[in-house]
């Protein structure tokens, strides 16, 4: 395997690593949009842009959109939108069980669309983030406890011989997380406060997500796969992250990336893609230039947008499970997703339009679509569009085991895809 396939691949696990939820992963957007140059906005106060500027905005803390202007009056808006967000364990309010005063587990609920069973015996730890009074007021704080703190435990095989023979799970019975032998009704609280130096009477509440500890590998015969947690969809929001940072070519056009939230569960939240952030941002760049609204309803007319969520490779133990005809693969290049029935937004426009960047720049690509008898979930562009109507293509880079606690990609498709999306940046339509 090349060196540069590896060097891309170790820097997007090392972001992957950086980033055990959404809260993180913005947390960690913004710093490296910090490093860079970028100005922060805030939402409560007046954009005040300028031509040939850089500029991020957050919202939640979990939802983060970055753009560069042009030195010139913009004519069209180019954007890359991806999440943040992964399947997960969310701990519920008074999250301890206490069983026989022998055991505490936490009592959680499923966050996503789930594979449970690769959850069981490996170490997991919590993250998210807390509110701590400061006054009458609250304040935010990150919250990631960094170390093996909890397990999910599978029964002994000797205890349910039918183990192997099929399993479904009750996410309220089977997937709790063992934190304690003993008594610790109030474990969580203390764990808190002790991380963030503080009273327990002045924590207000607190989001916290279960996460995989395991770290990210390398391996296969020539190295040409990887594992690691939150693949889908991490790895495109650091590749279109990256590519902003990597786009110097001067063009016309508002480069934007739009890192949105809970697309696992829906994006129905102000800080997912059906909420006003994409939209109200745009609105306001263009205020901030002095763009009236046809200037803006003209400029987004031109625009395009990449809607970057990875999809299915062919699995060589379940081929029934893919299409007949497409099967896209590891290291084959981006996909280009088509659904008939707009659970993508590819149409032939778009996808004609991507395909002739990728091919300027030699950048290989193949196409996906769902077996006809198991079509896939929405995702971003197809939400977005709701507000902000543009001719949209749903991208990716084929993975396995998606939605698993670690998940698995080929190597090179870190390099394509960062590759393609700075093309896309540069390029004038």
């Amino acid at each position: 395997m090349e060196q540069n396939y590896i060097d891309d691949t170790q820097a997007l696990l090392k972001f992957i690593e950086a980033s055990p939820t959404s809260f993180q992963a913005t947390a960690e957007t913004a710093h490296r949009l910090k490093l860079a140059g970028f100005t922060e906005l805030d939402e409560k106060k007046r954009f005040n842009c300028k031509a040939g500027g850089k500029y991020y905005v957050s919202r939640n803390c979990s939802a983060i959109i970055a753009f560069i202007l042009p030195e010139t009056e913009p004519e069209e808006i180019s954007i890359i939108a991806a999440h943040t967000d992964s399947p997960s364990f969310y701990l519920k309010v008074n999250p301890e069980i206490v069983i026989e005063n022998k055991y505490t587990v936490l009592n959680t609920e499923g966050y996503g669309g789930m594979l449970i069973a690769p959850w069981f015996d490996r170490p997991l730890s919590l993250a998210g983030r807390a509110f701590v009074k400061s006054g009458k007021t609250v304040e935010e704080r990150l919250v990631n406890f960094d170390r093996d703190l909890v397990a999910i435990v599978n029964l002994a095989i000797h205890q349910n011989r039918k183990a192997n023979d099929g399993k479904s799970y009750s996410k309220q019975k089977d997937s709790l997380p063992i934190l304690a032998l003993g008594n610790h009704k109030n474990g969580i609280k203390q764990l808190l406060a002790q991380q963030l130096g503080v009273k327990e009477d002045n924590l207000a509440d607190y989001d916290l997500f279960l996460y995989n500890r395991m770290k990210g590998t390398i391996w296969g015969l020539e190295g040409e796969f990887f594992s690691s947690p939150r693949i889908d969809d991490l790895q495109c929001a650091y590749c279109g992250l990256e590519a902003l940072l990597a786009s110097k070519k001067q063009t016309n056009s508002i480069k934007l990336l739009a890192l949105m939230d809970n697309e696992e569960v829906g994006s129905g939240t102000k800080q997912g893609a059906m909420g006003d952030f994409l939209l109200s941002t745009v609105r306001r760049i263009g205020y901030s230039l002095g763009l009236d609204e046809e200037q803006r309803l003209m400029l987004q007319s031109k625009g395009f947008m990449l809607s970057a969520d990875n999809g299915h490779a062919l699995h060589p133990n379940y081929r029934e499970a893919c299409d007949p005809v497409n099967h896209p693969v590891p290291n084959g290049g981006i996909l280009i997703k088509h659904s008939a029935n707009q659970k993508y937004t590819t149409d032939a426009f778009s996808a004609a339009m991507l395909k002739t960047i990728l091919d300027s720049k030699n950048i290989p690509y193949q196409e996906f679509v769902n077996n006809s008898d198991q079509p896939g979930g929405s995702t971003l562009g197809n939400l977005a569009n709701m507000h902000l109507s543009l001719p949209t293509v749903d991208i990716g880079v084929a993975q396995l085991a998606m939605h698993s606690p670690y998940e698995t990609g080929g190597v090179m498709d870190t390099s394509f895809l960062k590759e393609g999306m700075t093309a896309f940046y540069d390029t004038a339509r």
